[in-house]
């Protein structure tokens, strides 16, 4: 029996050792397992990650790079059909009409402070002879519209707008018009001839018009009127070099490549769709974008980060639980939502207040538009505070616990504490809050779609802070409008690329140089 057992456990000792051991390899076996598949399944989402933006990426450039080329060809025509010739004289011609509305401006302050003055009528007979100076040239603009414009066609169906014939004496169409090219350019030259004379006449009108001005009874009225007539004279004065002008302009003067370029990216015209030119410069919309964001900025920043201190530092627990959520909670608001509120009660409600009598010290109330810069900034800052809140927050409350016990053990009282330890060690997690406060702002579409008045100007920053409440257009809310209606693969398709190529660049700019701050002031303080 004892040798039996004894042969039972020589041989069962020897199985126990393989199990255990095969049971360390199993565990070990699905441990790796195991690792191995988080691995995959974070390394894969981690690699789909970097493959969609880098197919954004090349998708933008794909798009939006082909736009030079079509621009610069739109350039091209645009001189050699004589549309650049005529808008030297259409430039004279707004010039006056917006002379003429400075005139109408000053009327209204003269009327504002004297209801009843008799000086009125004088004003006015003064303001429409000053109109009517300018008849033959605004006649003289319209035919060369019609001769240009006719030029531009005739390029245009036969393919070759790179060259104007010179020929002469050519048959027109029965309507009268040419069917040649160098015909239609030598009848819409003709105005280097009628715009001399018609020039010397507006000149002598103008001059016996400032040499009896009529007399105004408010100062300020009188002030902006001695301006209009410096203004006035400086421009009759330029007649003669448009004259030279027109006389030197070549339709066959080569357009260098460049200009596709430099007209995108500092032209202040953004117009489509037009009969006589589109022009895509971005200045209006980058200018409506940096104007925004930054009236949401100075609003959002100084809420976000003395919420979050006031959360993280000084907040009982009770006021914890009951701000926190709420301010959170604003970043689940749909944008459409903010922007019927900003439409319905922010801008009625600044236009309101502009209308006050105790605001009539301030230079540009009141405000006649509702929806402006101003009134989109508030409400995108009202977007922003939630990311630049909880993002500060966290980094205040990563600072060491020792940083605060310290400078309490050395006499510093609460303030003190938050300003000179708390804030300057959490600073770069708060520049990042704020960074991704700025992305949050300057990526926002439909809030500036709805509040920004989608005007597609520069502001008239000689009004000073009064810019700010005027309409803008912004570059998120040019794609978003006009993508839905343009012809892939045209002019304007691939202009509304190259904006968001723009952005994109903007965007990354912003990161660096944020990237850069924080380096910089992490090794200032190590």
């Amino acid at each position: 029996m004892f040798r039996i057992v004894d042969n039972v456990e020589t041989v069962a000792r020897p199985a126990a050792a393989g199990s255990i051991l095969s049971e360390k390899g199993a565990a070990r076996r699905r441990r790796l397992t195991t690792e191995a598949t988080i691995k995959a399944f974070f390394g894969s989402n981690a690699l789909v990650a970097i493959v969609v933006l880098a197919l954004i990426t090349i998708f933008l450039f794909r798009e939006g790079s082909g736009f030079f080329g079509q621009n610069l060809a739109n350039l091209r025509l645009y001189r050699r059909a004589g549309l650049e010739y005529v808008d030297i004289i259409r430039d004279q011609a707004q010039r006056q009409a917006a002379l003429s509305r400075q005139l109408g401006d000053i009327r209204q302050q003269e009327a504002r402070s004297s209801p009843g003055s008799t000086n009125l009528e004088a004003f006015d007979q003064f303001a429409g002879a000053f109109s009517d100076a300018g008849e033959f040239l605004n006649a003289l603009v319209s035919d060369a519209n019609d001769q240009a414009a006719a030029l531009r066609e005739l390029m245009i169906a036969a393919g070759t707008p790179s060259a104007v014939s010179s020929a002469e004496g050519e048959p027109s169409t029965a309507s009268g018009a040419p069917t040649d090219p160098g015909v239609a350019m030598i009848a819409l030259r003709s105005a280097d001839d009628k715009f001399p004379k018609i020039a010397e006449g507006m000149k002598a009108k103008i001059d016996n018009l400032l040499a009896a001005p009529p007399a105004l009874n408010n100062p300020s009225g009188q002030k902006s009127f001695e301006s209009w007539k410096k203004q006035t004279r400086d421009y009759v004065e330029k007649f003669p070099a448009v004259s030279g002008r027109l006389r030197q302009w070549n339709p066959n003067e080569p357009v260098p490549a460049y200009r596709a370029i430099t007209s995108f990216l500092f032209g202040t015209n953004w117009i489509t769709a037009s009969f006589w030119q589109d022009w895509y410069g971005i200045i209006p919309l980058l200018v409506g974008s940096i104007m925004v964001a930054a009236v949401a900025l100075l609003i959002a920043v100084p809420l976000g980060v003395c919420s979050a201190i006031y959360v993280s530092e000084v907040a009982a627990r009770g006021e914890k639980a009951l701000i926190k959520p709420y301010i959170e909670f604003i970043s689940a608001i749909p944008s459409v939502v903010l922007g019927f509120f900003g439409i319905a009660v922010v801008g009625q409600a600044i236009r309101a207040f502009s209308q006050m009598p105790f605001m009539k010290w301030v230079p540009f109330f009141p405000i006649s538009e509702r929806l402006n810069v101003f009134t989109a900034g508030a409400l995108l800052a009202l977007m922003a505070v939630p990311t630049i809140f909880t993002l500060a927050e966290d980094a205040l409350r990563n600072v060491p616990r020792g940083f605060k016990e310290a400078s309490y053990a050395l006499g510093a009282n609460r303030l003190q504490t938050i300003g000179r330890v708390l804030v300057p060690a959490s600073l770069s997690g708060i520049i990042s809050a704020v960074l991704l406060g700025l992305g949050r702002v300057i990526g926002e579409t439909m809030v500036v779609l709805l509040c920004a008045g989608n005007r597609i100007a520069i502001p008239d920053f000689t009004q000073g802070l009064g810019a700010f409440f005027q309409p803008v257009h912004t570059m998120t809310g040019i794609i978003a409008q006009e993508m839905g209606e343009v012809v892939r693969g045209s002019i304007h398709y691939r202009a509304l690329f190259m904006v968001g190529l723009v952005l994109f660049a903007l965007t990354l700019g912003i990161n660096y140089l944020a990237q850069r701050l924080v380096a910089r002031y992490r090794m200032s303080i190590g």
